[in-house]
């Protein structure tokens, strides 16, 4: 036994020894985080390793081409590589992903911080104070995710970014390609000076999405409700917001990490939320360019439940 190892050893020199672990490190940097996609969300003591996990598994898919085979590795590397050129042909995940997926594991577990809103509606729930029932009513009546064009514009345009996603975050990856629609595309116009005008989530539609921060939250909420999200709306002082239910201490973290990962330009630094009896809730105004982006003041008048 120990002079056939001997012998099976002695077919490679020490320069093919180093090229097929280098193609194997170059195997491996590419296809974990393609497996990742695959992979559910994993949180543990804080820190998101669902990357880590498909790392090793890309490492142990690798490790057993070598012992298998060692030249088996070359037509794994070429394999991993044409499917990321296809990949790159048709719009889909490609090497840009690849590069994006790394430094959203870095900067997700590392970078971004979570900064909780210390507020009136965080410190004493049941005072918040009333706003104009007026205004409250209005904005409520408005909100429509049961129409057709409501309903067809949000699909549509759920499924304009990050499909590629999917499989990894699921109907998350839905709601936020909705935002990222919605908010590449808002252009804020003013009421009349005289009086406030709450706009249907269809007019607003077809208006080319313009309107005011109330038309704007009425839509968003909307057209998220629409496929599926919970949403309310958040009235402070002169200024309102949508906010996304994200669930429990879980669910908030995978949707942060999904943040992280699927808005890298500029990097996102924190993430601001509200949290009562640990349910979350994020930010979707139109002032930031990602979810879960600072809120303009902590003045909270009212709470529209949807």
């Amino acid at each position: 036994m120990h002079s056939i190892m001997a012998i099976d050893e002695s077919k490679y020199t020490t320069f093919q020894h180093f090229l097929l672990n280098l193609l194997s490190l170059l195997t491996i940097i590419p296809l974990a985080p393609y497996m990742n996609r695959y992979i559910p969300p994993i949180v543990a003591g804080g820190l998101h390793v669902d990357m880590f996990v498909a790392v090793l598994l890309a490492f142990f898919f690798t490790r057993l081409l070598f012992w298998i085979f060692k030249p088996l590795i070359v037509p794994a590397f070429v394999l991993v590589c044409s499917i990321l050129c296809f990949n790159y042909l048709t719009d889909n995940y490609s090497f840009d992903n690849v590069l994006n997926d790394y430094k959203g594991m870095v900067q997700g577990n590392w970078g971004a911080k979570n900064s909780k809103q210390l507020d009136i509606l965080s410190l004493y729930p049941h005072r918040v104070e009333s706003y104009r029932d007026k205004t409250v009513r209005g904005i409520r009546d408005k909100v429509n995710y049961k129409d057709s064009l409501v309903r067809n514009f949000s699909v549509t345009h759920s499924l304009t970014d990050f499909d590629e996603y999917f499989p990894k975050y699921g109907k998350v990856s839905r709601y936020l390609a909705l935002f990222h629609y919605i908010n590449r595309n808002f252009k804020y116009v003013p009421d009349t000076r005289r009086d406030e005008y709450f706009a249907t989530p269809q007019e607003t539609i077809q208006n080319g999405l313009g309107g005011d921060c109330d038309d704007h939250s009425i839509l968003m909420a909307s057209c998220l409700q629409a496929i599926g999200a919970r949403c309310r709306i958040v009235l402070i002082q002169g200024h309102a917001y949508p906010e996304l239910y994200c669930g429990g201490r879980e669910d908030f973290e995978v949707i942060k990490q999904a943040i992280v990962t699927l808005f890298p330009q500029p990097p996102v630094r924190e993430i601001h939320y509200h949290e009562m009896k640990g349910e979350y809730w994020i930010n979707l105004d139109y002032t930031a360019r990602h979810p879960g982006g600072p809120y303009m003041n902590d003045k909270v008048y009212s709470l529209i439940e949807l």
